[in-house]
């Protein structure tokens, strides 16, 4: 018995380190974005479409990823970061399940390079049980957030991105062909 819980202590072991080292290491680093930046970036820039009059807007696309820490939340993070970025008129709503947002999740959005915004509510426990749905609440407050910032007359698509998915390109230059 002993043997067993030995072996399985000394395989893990190094995994935790490895992760408490990751932790570690990014709450050390200081950020050298404005405190503004820090807190959440909700302003995104407005591109006139090609051959259109001044003042006329392209219709953005906006991509609701609710997330939740777990070692692996940096990387999914990054991972649509690197597909996010090359998407023209893109607006990012990042939503935690925290009661506060996280400093890893805030220097990481501030320094992706994508429009983003960054909210955070958190998810009773009653909610979190096999069967039920998950992440209601986060999308719910992103949905809430959209329709405080944007008018009717504000062209867009909402796209529910979850931080565990790959999107492909492709994906985005099928809804510029529909929105054109």
């Amino acid at each position: 018995m002993k043997s067993v819980f030995f072996s399985r202590f000394f395989i893990l072991l190094p995994w935790v380190l490895i992760v408490i080292i990751m932790i570690d290491v990014d709450t050390k680093r200081t950020s050298r974005t404005p405190a503004v930046a820090r807190a959440g970036r909700t302003q995104h820039q407005r591109t006139a479409r090609p051959g259109a009059p001044a003042g006329v807007n392209r219709s953005f696309i906006y991509a609701i990823t609710p997330t939740y820490t777990r070692p692996v939340q940096k990387a999914e993070l990054t991972r649509l970061t690197n597909a996010f970025r090359q998407v023209p008129s893109f607006h990012w709503i990042v939503v935690e399940d925290s009661t506060t947002r996280t400093e890893m999740v805030a220097r990481f959005l501030a320094r992706s390079g994508v429009p983003y915004t960054h909210l955070n509510v958190f998810t009773p426990r009653r909610f979190k049980r096999t069967g039920m749905p998950r992440a209601t609440e986060q999308r719910n407050a992103a949905l809430a957030w959209l329709r405080q910032h944007r008018t009717r007359r504000d062209a867009g698509v909402v796209f529910f991105a979850d931080d565990d998915n790959t999107y492909s390109l492709e994906l985005f230059e099928e809804v510029k062909l529909q929105r054109s």
